[in-house]
């Protein structure tokens, strides 16, 4: 069984924020206990789920730079029972030059989340848009790794160096890290590109895909200012729908890993 998911990709603007928070609320409405976290200082998934990241008082860097265990910056997802947030701030940059000198710098993570797993069915990791000692971080304390892929052009470019950055961690640092599989995101039906980005991906990579693919939608953009995820604002919109059925997928896929 998979418990800790990383949900990484080191090209920006492919939905990983979304995705994580979007899982996060349809595992949560299933009834399922859930910790997001913000591994970003952009900050991005703390403001969707309604925090304004310059008035936290304290957040993961914190606990980064040993000033706060986990348990204390853990807060309470509002309108969501069962979803948790660690969340982010800009100081995040910080405790990354922080972590460069610290001796088995890419284990922080891991061992500041070992306390509080048996507390949660699932923890979904939101990384940075970099392959950097955050998100290395990020893969370190993971046991599977799920890959957001924006259905456009050069986007699956990328992918093969994630998987390079993936099987270094599993020779270093990790060695039960799995891919669990690729959400296709910003999916266009109307164009034959679309399908011919996801068939490459599954021909070159040979990676699982979590389907349907998640439709681009207008919806996905005025979710985070409301501090809601698209599951909340718009729940019967294609994309809350396509979310909420890849959530299934991806539950049966971390209790069969």
């Amino acid at each position: 069984m998979v418990k800790v998911i990383a949900v990484a990709n080191q090209k920006g603007g492919v939905a990983k924020t979304t995705t994580v928070q979007s899982l996060g609320v349809a595992l949560a409405q299933q009834g399922h206990r859930v910790l997001v976290v913000d591994l970003d200082p952009q900050a991005c998934l703390t403001f969707s789920l309604g925090f304004d990241p310059d008035e936290l008082d304290s957040s993961l860097h914190d606990v980064l730079v040993r000033r706060a265990r986990l348990v204390e910056v853990i807060r309470a997802v509002p309108g969501v029972a069962g979803l948790y947030l660690v969340p982010a701030t800009i100081d995040l940059a910080g405790a990354e030059v922080h972590l460069l000198s610290r001796t088995g710098r890419e284990h922080v993570l891991a061992r500041a989340l070992e306390p509080v797993l048996d507390r949660y069915d699932a923890v979904l990791i939101d990384c940075p848009p970099s392959l950097g000692v955050l998100t290395i971080n990020g893969l370190t304390a993971a046991e599977a790794v799920i890959v957001p892929l924006q259905c456009e052009a050069l986007s699956h470019r990328g992918v093969g160096q994630l998987l390079e950055t993936i099987e270094d961690v599993r020779q270093f640092a990790n060695e039960k890290l799995r891919v669990l599989g690729v959400i296709p995101t910003m999916f266009d039906s109307r164009t034959t590109h679309s399908r011919k980005v996801l068939s490459e991906v599954e021909e070159r990579y040979g990676l699982p895909m979590f389907l349907p693919p998640v439709p681009k939608s207008v919806r996905f953009a005025e979710a985070p200012g409301l501090g809601q995820s698209v599951l909340q604002h718009a729940p019967l919109s294609p994309g809350a729908i396509a979310y909420r059925s890849i959530s299934t997928c991806v539950y049966d896929a971390m209790q069969s890993a």
